[in-house]
């Protein structure tokens, strides 16, 4: 049998390992030109004999039992295990839009290769990616101006049995200790102009409070995480997360779906639920220790979604100029009066650029009150029209 994995990031490549293992035919598809994703980018070496990896493929569809790459190109499969990651979640402000503004993965990503844009620098957001990020800047030499956590630390003592059951956790804190320093909670970016950052203490609801003004060359910014599931909009989820059962799969059949797809939880999580689908989608029962892990990591990923939620004293930090869709430089004051989505799209074009809603959908959702479930797309990424041309007539 044939068993397709889209991503080759912790999930993904454990997925393709153990499904091979198992005696599949594998082949791993991935946009990136190296395997590793965004926690190991250009470190993973990446390489077994039953695994056949497609590197700058972008897959874009998914239908009877084909995933189409660009190219175009398709490759049919038996078992689909989606391990496509999941990319920052930025809320905006005042300035968010102009120079000096990018988000935290984004940082990351260019401090992997020695880069870091700016020498003073804020990191800014919530949950515990912003500790990373403020270390790989410091360690390549930048100015940590602050490290915002808008939240507070002390709901975790709310979250003992997920503690208890991911100690190791704890101890890793200590990596991070050259930046604990500059962490402050409760605490937020609420605007930006030239050098001038505006930092403000919030209410538990995220409310500002009190302000100062900080000089920062580079604010990077990072609010938690949106899944990247447009390749199965008809699967179930939870929260915008793809729904699993014990063998990862989703509610389509010979769909599976591991790593940040189903929740935020790290890297450990992430590759002991590419192993459980790997196993499964090769037919084979899953090993009971990475069950296990799955079951303690998922407490932790359960704790951290409500440690680290996103409070909706937020939208008070804009005014009405402030711009909500970068790709159609939509406004606050250009949101209109819409029951749905789709309704608001059409009357403000908010989430109808290049990125297709990705950055912008959820936060005009929450700012106007519309129901917000995912982004639902038949197309999962923007391709030419030249290449739905190209594609190979069905027999009729």
């Amino acid at each position: 049998m044939r068993v397709v994995v889209v991503g080759a990031g912790p999930a993904g490549m454990a997925a393709a390992r153990t499904a091979a293992d198992a005696g599949a035919e594998v082949v791993m598809v991935d946009a990136e030109p190296d395997a590793g994703g965004q926690f190991l980018r250009g470190r993973a070496r990446f390489s077994h004999p039953g695994v056949t990896h497609l590197k700058n493929a972008e897959a874009w569809l998914v239908e009877n039992r084909t995933l189409h790459l660009r190219g175009p190109q398709q490759v049919h499969f038996d078992a689909l295990v989606i391990a496509t990651g999941a990319y920052d979640r930025p809320l905006p402000f005042p300035g968010w839009d102009g120079p000096g503004v990018i988000t935290a993965g984004a940082a990351q990503a260019l401090a992997k290769q020695g880069v870091t844009l700016a020498e003073r620098v804020i990191v800014a957001g919530t949950g515990p990616f912003l500790l990373p990020v403020a270390t790989a800047l410091k360690d390549l030499g930048a100015t940590l101006v602050g490290v915002y956590e808008a939240s507070s630390p002390t709901r975790w003592l709310r979250e003992p049995k997920a503690v208890l059951a991911n100690r190791h956790k704890i101890a890793e804190l200590a990596r991070y200790r050259n930046v604990l320093t500059h962490l402050e909670t409760r605490t937020a970016v609420i605007a930006k102009h030239g050098s001038r950052v505006t930092v403000a203490k919030l209410d538990r609801n995220w409310r500002p409070i009190s302000h100062r003004t900080e000089h920062a060359d580079l604010v990077c910014i990072g609010h938690g995480f949106l899944p990247r599931t447009d390749l199965v909009p008809n699967a179930k989820r939870t929260n915008d997360f793809l729904d699993v059962d014990e063998r990862q799969q989703t509610s389509i059949a010979n769909i599976y779906a591991a790593g940040e797809v189903t929740g935020i939880g790290g890297a450990d999580l992430a590759e002991a639920e590419g192993v459980i689908a790997g196993a499964a989608a090769a037919q084979q029962e899953p090993p009971p220790q990475a069950l296990a892990a799955v079951r303690k990591g998922r407490l932790f990923a359960q704790a951290l979604a409500r440690v680290h939620a996103v409070q909706p004293g937020w939208r008070t930090w804009l005014n009405p100029d402030t711009t909500v869709c970068r790709c159609e430089r939509v406004s606050l004051a250009d949101l209109t009066e819409a029951t749905t989505m789709r309704e608001l799209k059409l009357t403000s074009r908010v989430a109808l650029g290049r990125c297709q809603g990705r950055i912008c959908a959820r936060n005009a959702a929450e700012l106007t009150g519309v129901p917000f479930d995912g982004q639902r797309r038949v197309i999962a990424v923007p391709i030419p029209l030249g290449e739905l041309a190209r594609l190979p007539e069905e027999d009729s």
